[in-house]
């Protein structure tokens, strides 16, 4: 009649009278709301609970209950046992009186709802039946809505450990441990963050972990490469505009502090905004609000702001090329990720983590890297940090070698016999199987791009010296597995 299954009921009643009045009204809708058990005292009915807690959607009982736990307390104790469960509250106490203190205690406590059981000339059924049939059908919906809330927030909960565990900071060296501590304490706080460290050390790492370690971890965490886009859009990208703002805006478009409202927005390579953007930037986190393009009022966010560069802020505030008042304002948490070739001890946990994860993707057993080649790793230079370890990873499983030697690590890495590390001439080592061109090509730009963007300062001088326009660049990486 009201739900799709029966509304089971735990009654907790010492009279027997008021018990009776309770189950006739509750007869004409037996099929759908049945009183599958009864206690007489307050103790009994939290053993049962305890015992059984699931059995029951909605309890009814009475404020002054026998067995010297009652009232409030009850409520109270029902409720640490299973939140969801919904108490309705039968009472004689508010006959002929509007006690809003005492319907605000009940409902602090923990009550959904609550009856007079009287006047006495109603010996059938308990007072206003129908409101209390009503009352009983929505404390049920409310604890099916509130059931299915646990459920979804248990399965996001899992979702961020899964996060976590694909984005570990990993690693056993002091700076590393430090380094953990230091996100742990970031994570509770709500202060801008600015990230320092070069190009591929893990700074949008350190920030994924920030965001979803803290209070704000069930809300979007929205990265955008500064560096990535063109200077005329970069306004429309992090505000949006309004349909019609514009010649050729044929529809609303939500900006990036929109889209990250009451999560994180993670500003990667923050040296490379132009002055222009800079001022609205700090604007923004002056007063909390943005300024739509196309839009009168002011939109109202709040964002967490998460930055990152490799340049030095510093010299480019020095230099005039970075507002100085914004660099405070984004530096109220400084952290700084060290290259790897500072933290060698880490290598072979680096190495080891990269080869069953890629190997696992790849659906690849995952190959022995002997102590030899490990040797090898350790003792180069890593210019590319973190990032470019992935990729020699990645052609070390590439190259199908169940036991990987020194030769297979030199030549994953590109080294000369001496051991320095260059760029090669040709680029790439050629055996005696031909490649296909295309696979060829590829492989060639991608240790260009590299071997150019570990001589340059940031992305934005990369794609400078590359003859190509940012975003251009950006796509070039992420085709050849230079970015995410």
């Amino acid at each position: 009649m009201f739900a799709e299954t029966t509304i089971e009921i735990l009654l907790i009643e010492d009279e027997e009278y008021d018990a009776r009045r309770i189950r006739n009204t509750l007869e004409p809708v037996k099929e759908s709301i049945r009183i599958s058990a009864a206690v007489s005292n307050g103790s009994s009915a939290i053993e049962l609970l305890k015992a059984e807690h699931a059995r029951f959607d909605v309890i009814i009982m009475d404020f002054q209950i026998a067995g010297g736990i009652m009232g409030e307390q009850l409520i109270r104790e029902i409720k640490n046992i299973d939140s969801s469960l919904q108490i309705i509250v039968v009472t004689k106490m508010t006959v002929n009186i509007t006690d809003f203190e005492f319907a605000n205690k009940l409902i602090t406590a923990g009550a959904y709802w609550y009856c007079t059981k009287y006047p006495n000339d109603i010996d059938e059924y308990i007072y206003q039946p129908t409101d209390f049939i009503l009352s009983i059908v929505n404390a049920y919906q409310k604890r099916q809505l509130e059931k299915e809330g646990k459920r979804s927030r248990r399965k996001l909960m899992r979702n961020i450990e899964d996060v976590l565990r694909h984005k570990e900071i990993i690693g056993e060296s002091e700076t590393i441990a430090q380094l953990r501590t230091t996100i742990a304490k970031c994570a509770d706080s709500q202060s801008s963050v600015l990230i320092s460290g070069a190009s591929g050390t893990g700074k949008e790492l350190v920030a994924c972990n920030i965001h979803y370690a803290g209070p704000r971890k069930l809300e979007n965490f929205v990265p955008i490469n500064c560096g990535s886009i063109p200077n005329e859009l970069i306004e429309s990208e992090l505000f949006g505009y309004e349909k019609g703002a514009f010649t050729g805006a044929h529809a609303k478009k939500l900006g990036l502090f929109e889209t990250a409202n009451r999560g994180t927005l993670f500003l990667d390579e923050v040296g490379e905004l132009p002055l222009t953007a800079q001022v609205k930037l700090l604007r923004v986190l002056q007063d909390g609000e943005i300024e739509k393009i196309g839009r009168v009022e002011k939109i109202k966010v709040d964002v967490r702001i998460i930055a990152a560069t490799n340049k030095n802020l510093q010299e480019e505030v020095k230099a005039r090329r970075f507002r100085e008042d914004l660099y405070y304002r984004l530096n109220v948490v400084p952290i700084y990720v060290p290259p790897l070739c500072d933290r060698q001890e880490d290598i072979a946990a680096l190495i080891d983590y990269y080869v069953r994860d890629i190997s696992a993707d790849m659906g690849k057993l995952k190959p022995i890297v002997a102590e030899d080649a490990l040797t090898v790793l350790r003792h180069y230079s890593w210019p590319g940090n973190v990032r470019e370890l992935k990729n020699v990873v990645q052609r070390i499983l590439f190259s199908g070698e169940r036991n990987v030697n020194a030769e297979g690590a030199r030549a994953a890495i590109g080294f000369v016999e001496q051991g320095i590390p260059l760029l090669r001439d040709n680029m790439i080592e050629f055996s005696e199987d031909i490649t296909p061109w295309k696979d060829m090509e590829h492989a060639m730009r991608g240790k260009y791009f590299l071997w150019v963007r570990n001589r340059s300062v940031s992305d934005s001088d990369a794609a400078k010296k590359l003859g190509l326009a940012p975003p251009n660049y950006h796509r070039m990486c992420k085709e050849l597995g230079l970015k995410k």
